[in-house]
């Protein structure tokens, strides 16, 4: 499902839109999240489900919600420098993005473009590693390291990340450099998610979740949240939702289907914050 510019043309202001980036080039130990978005399509239009999400919002009959379809990468540009500029096209639309990657190394794009439109924002990310590394296995771009580029290119107006349990001592030295707000999954409760001032950005990586609730992620984390600790999170934000992205699937580990259905959840009620939210423009 290539993108459709014809689509992008006609967008309306604060249309939600959906686009893959099937990009995991900086992925360590295994590949497999670029085959991510169709897979997470197919689960959200499955006979077995439907499009709304739990607070009545029907996706399917809602004017704001577009999905795009996926990215087709040429070669003699890179990547993620391409996904900052279909961001950044979407942005100057005045739309509000959901980004199904893909490996967690696409977010500093994504809120590279995210900056240029609204300055700092908020970001909450969800994630059972902080992704805080310097350089990881020589790469400064690899998928554990994205929050370091993020904070240190001043993205981020306030970083909280939940669901954390694979914190190194490198890293510790990382989020106390940057004034991260760590949630780790040993302490952890809904209610210890802060209000957020200003415009929220969604960083979800799949293996946030406990590996019994998603099994089809590159690395298993036991001892993860729950689906409904991450519904009931998102679902409580009162801060206006401007952007988000889901991350770190990766179907070849999938072979129930069930982590597929799992990101198709969220993709819905992430979606319906995202619409259902006041605008944050100009806030």
């Amino acid at each position: 499902m290539p993108i459709d510019q014809q689509l992008i043309d006609t967008l309306k202001e604060n249309s939600v839109v959906v686009i893959g980036a099937p990009y995991d080039e900086n992925s360590t130990y295994m590949l497999g999240p670029a085959e991510a978005p169709p897979k997470i399509r197919e689960a959200l239009h499955c006979g077995s489900a439907n499009l709304c999400s739990e607070d009545g919002c029907d996706l399917g009959n809602e004017a704001l919600f577009k999905d795009l379809g996926d990215m087709a990468f040429i070669p003699s540009q890179p990547p993620l420098v391409e996904i900052e500029g279909m961001v950044d096209q979407l942005l100057e639309k005045k739309a509000r993005v959901l980004l199904l990657g893909g490996d967690h190394a696409v977010t500093p794009a994504v809120l590279r473009a995210y900056h240029r439109q609204y300055g700092q924002v908020n970001i909450l990310q969800f994630d059972a590693h902080p992704d805080l590394y310097e350089v990881f296995e020589g790469n400064r771009n690899s998928h554990a390291c994205p929050f370091a580029r993020i904070m240190e290119e001043g993205l981020a107006k306030r970083l909280v990340q939940v669901g954390i349990r694979t914190m190194t001592p490198h890293q510790k030295e990382q989020a106390e450099r940057f004034g991260v707000e760590v949630l780790p999954m040993k302490s952890w409760a809904p209610a210890m998610v802060p209000e957020f001032d200003g415009p929220l950005y969604i960083s979800f990586d799949m293996d946030a979740l406990d590996p019994a609730f998603a099994p089809g992620v590159s690395h298993h984390e036991p001892g993860g949240l729950s689906t409904r600790d991450v519904l009931s999170v998102i679902q409580d934000i009162g801060a206006p939702v401007i952007g988000a992205d889901i991350v770190e699937f990766n179907p070849l580990r999938d072979t129930s289907g069930m982590t597929a259905m799992v990101a198709a959840k969220l993709l819905k009620e992430l979606a319906s914050s995202m619409v259902n939210g006041l605008s944050a423009r100009g806030q």
